[in-house]
């Protein structure tokens, strides 16, 4: 516009055509101006209209930008909040969460038939009998002091009792906070339905009522279990399996395979009423982990309850046995982690055998028959009874048993472990031993009643009898053992132990050393490594093959040689070189010579402190957290301790140990593993800790590197012998009084001597031939409490390697005058210890 202004002002006459022209243009223009100023001005109100129309948006954007802006700090704000309470109840209030607790229990309701239908569950009268139980025994417990932790029971099994009626398998289900986990222990919760029946019982019987139904109060059984023992034995589970054995002696095959996702399934057995069950286990391939991850658990029952189980096996089975039930049913229970696990076996229906047998016997002492076990050669079932009357032909005869792996022994105050025997009217407990024993009954006429006392399914047992003269039980010649053997009498005081209980070689006086002339010399005295004669004539030929015994060294081809000692000596002695090879053992390489001059005298009991590296197989081995026992290295993957360390349930649990290794002080240890698996002896005796070793796999070896450090003992040789008086070195973290409370940090070390079996006896009486001691007459060289399991370490000479002699065991009290420390003795085990680790 401004423009076109400009140019109007200008111009000549020639120009006015041009400008009229432009004047009717000019005035279109104008009309044009007037046109578009118009549509300013319109523009311009509806601008301005907008504009304030756009200021009230912006004003109203402005407030739902804040009303956004809070939601978004409120929701933030709640985020926040639910964060911090689920930190708080993780960490503060976990305690205070439910969770549930199972338990599994049975008993039994007698005057109701027993009808196959029951084996259904999706049976109509299993249904209606499983309603009626149920209800009755939630309408209990909704009614008692746990009613608002009371969550419900499941019946899962009716099975016919060998008593008559119907045996009732069930579960019972609480909720529970878990700081009030205590008020539904196992023990509350089966006083609640026992307690119920007791009100009930009249005229001294068992039998009582929960609200109308007839129940035994002493077939009531109740325990906790663990809610996979619970998902995996429910109705509708994929992995449960029910089988029935109707007729008898017939195979019903098991088979259970394994994929690499693992497996943790049961297998429910039962068989015709008036019948048990026996189970033969064919094979079994899993890893051997102390049942952790891998197990075949076996229950006299239809639930896994703790107090009905008959076996449990945690290793692998090569070599085919049998257990038998108490009645006609059993639950296998199996635990197969990743890998390929398999178990192949059968079960079948057996009649129950009446173990009562009348024996004439016969009048030669040569001839004999044989007795055994119930169900032999099956494991011994957990209730099991048998008598047995025999007859000698006259009065002067009585009866022997001879017994392949069992003893008898005068029974005390406390009860049968191992079978429970009445012998004419004398009681007696039963033993399992690794020798042979003979019992001989000094009577014409005998009754021998035997009765099962074991929880749990134990090995069979065998006994030869024979009748043999009561005036002269042993032939002429012979002298008569502890153990009722009979052994040659020139055999009596000759080092080796024939009569299985050392019977015959204590209490004897020195040999005499016949060291001048031809006369041959006492066994004792030849090639034992010492020079007994002036002239060395008892060291001669040591490396001569001889007849082999226990007091011979046996070479890997299976010869003997008369050295006793020869194994790992650094000098060569079999043809076959085998007593020098795996000798990578025993010589510690001390690292630093440092003690602590502030407390020279901290004592195990009367010990010094150990240095770095001076007992490099030494373990501490911690229980929770905490030390308990010690322990050996014996190779890169196996240690070796007391198996009174194990021997409670608690303590048998391999997770819940650390081995603590390549340690002087506590708490700075050179490596820490985990524990695979613990193998407690077979034949461990708690009460008199006889058989007291026990074995611990590493989940992983030791690195090599730390070898300085760290490295196995050498084990004995089953020939290995030291003279009395021999010094040798037990170590520990143990107390160093009787009466101490707190345990020195620095690995201790005393001195000790070996004492002779006889002296050893004289002190404590009833020591096995796999026990020694050691100590000093002044009692200030001994272990103590926290010691167990750790070695005995002795040298065979000046500067040689060192040997495991012992294991910390027992002993009256710590540092008692006369009363030395009692040690198992390692040379007896070796067959043991190469068969499980060897494997």
């Amino acid at each position: 516009m401004e423009t076109a202004r400009e140019e109007s002002g200008s111009g000549s006459e020639d120009d006015a055509s041009t400008v009229r022209e432009d004047s009717a243009s000019v005035a279109d223009v104008s009309v044009e101006v007037a046109t578009v100023d118009a549509m300013l001005n319109k523009l311009c109100r509806k601008y301005n209209r907008h504009r304030k129309k756009t200021k009230k948006l912006k004003k109203w954007k402005r407030l739902e930008n804040l009303q956004h802006l809070v939601l978004i700090i409120t929701a933030v704000v709640f985020v926040v909040v639910i964060i911090m309470w689920s930190l708080l109840w993780y960490f503060t209030f976990r305690r205070e969460s439910n969770s549930g607790v199972y338990f599994a229990g049975m008993f039994r309701v007698p005057n109701v038939e027993f009808i196959p239908e029951y084996r259904h569950a999706d049976s109509s009268e299993f249904v209606s009998m499983a309603n009626q139980i149920q209800h009755v025994v939630s309408s209990v417990y909704r009614s008692s002091s746990v009613s608002k932790l009371y969550k419900h029971t499941v019946i899962s099994d009716l099975s016919n009792s060998d008593k008559g009626g119907v045996l009732v398998h069930f579960w019972m289900i609480f909720v529970v906070p878990r700081l009030k986990a205590p008020t539904v222990c196992e023990e509350c919760v089966s006083a609640i339905l026992k307690d119920s029946v007791l009100t009930s019982l009249k005229n001294r019987s068992s039998v009582g009522f929960l609200l109308g139904l007839p129940v035994d109060i002493d077939s009531i059984l109740i325990n906790v279990a663990l809610r996979s023992d619970y998902t995996s034995t429910a109705t509708g589970s994929e992995c449960v399996d029910k089988l029935y054995a109707g007729l008898p002696d017939v195979m019903v095959p098991l088979n259970v395979f394994s994929s690499w996702g693992g497996l943790s399934c049961t297998i429910k057995l039962t068989s015709a009423p008036g019948s048990i069950i026996r189970l033969t286990v064919s094979s079994l391939s899993i890893e051997p982990t102390d049942c952790i991850y891998d197990a075949l658990t076996v229950y006299d029952a239809l639930l896994p309850m703790r107090v009905k189980i008959l076996h449990r096996q945690c290793e692998s089975v090569r070599v085919p046995f049998s257990l038998v039930s108490t009645s006609n049913v059993m639950l296998l229970s199996f635990r197969l982690a990743q890998g390929n696990k398999s178990f192949r076996g059968f079960f079948q229906a057996i009649t129950e055998q009446e173990c009562v047998s009348v024996i004439g016997m016969p009048a030669s002492p040569t001839e004999a028959g044989e007795i055994t076990s119930p169900f032999y050669p099956s494991l011994l079932p957990s209730v099991c009874s048998c008598t047995w009357k025999l007859q000698t032909p006259n009065s002067a005869l009585g009866v022997a048993l001879k017994f392949q792996n069992y003893i008898l022994s005068p029974k005390d105050l406390t009860p049968c472990e191992h079978g429970w025997w009445k012998v004419n009217e004398v009681l007696y407990c039963g033993t399992y031993v690794s020798h042979m024993t003979v019992f001989r009954i000094p009577e014409r006429s005998v009754e021998v009643v035997f009765r099962c006392s074991s929880r749990s399914a134990e090995q069979p047992f065998s006994a030869t009898y024979s009748i043999y003269n009561t005036s002269q039980p042993c032939p002429e010649g012979h002298f008569l053992c502890s153990t009722g053997l009979c052994v040659e009498k020139e055999r009596r005081c000759d080092g080796l132990d024939d009569c299985q209980d050392e019977s015959d070689e204590v209490f004897c006086s020195n040999p005499i050393k016949n060291c001048v002339g031809s006369s041959p010399l006492h066994p004792l005295y030849i090639c034992n490594g010492e020079k007994d004669c002036p002239n060395g004539r008892d060291e001669i030929n040591c490396t001569q093959e001889t007849s082999c015994s226990g007091i011979r060294y046996q070479c890997r081809s299976g010869a003997c040689i008369l050295k006793k000692n020869a194994k790992c000596d650094g000098v060569p002695d079999c043809l076959d070189h085998s007593d020098e090879k795996d000798c990578a053992c025993g010589q510690p390489s001390l690292v630093k010579r440092v003690i602590d001059s502030t407390h020279p005298k901290e004592r195990v009991v009367g010990g010094v402190n150990s240095v770095e590296g001076e007992w490099p197989w030494q373990v501490s081995l911690h229980f929770s957290g905490s030390l308990y026992c010690g322990a050996s290295v014996i190779t890169s993957e196996w240690l070796v301790s007391a198996a009174h360390c194990f021997s409670r349930e608690r303590l048998s649990d391999a997770r819940q140990w650390m081995a603590h290794m390549g340690m002087l002080t506590q708490g700075s240890a050179k490596h820490v593993a985990e524990i695979q698996r613990i193998v407690v002896h077979e034949y461990y005796n708690a009460r008199n800790f006889d058989y007291d070793i026990a074995l611990l796999q590493l989940k992983k070896a030791w690195p090599s590197i730390l070898t300085p450090y760290i490295q196995p003992i050498c084990l004995p040789a089953a020939s290995q012998s030291f003279s009395d008086g021999h010094r040798c070195w037990v170590t520990g973290w143990g107390y160093r009084a009787e009466q101490d409370k707190v345990l020195p940090s620095v690995l201790q070390k005393a001195k000790v001597s070996l004492m002779s079996q006889s002296e050893c006896k004289r002190t404590y009486g009833p020591v096995s031939p796999r026990m020694l001691c050691a100590g000093v007459s002044s009692g200030e060289q001994d272990a103590c409490r926290g010691d167990s399991g750790g070695p005995l370490s002795c040298q065979l000479s000046e500067g040689g390697r060192w040997f495991l002699t012992g294991i910390v065991s027992w002993g009256s009290g710590c540092g008692r005058p006369n009363f030395p420390g009692v040690y198992t003795r390692v040379a007896k085990f070796i067959s043991w210890i190469n068969n499980h680790t060897n494997n």
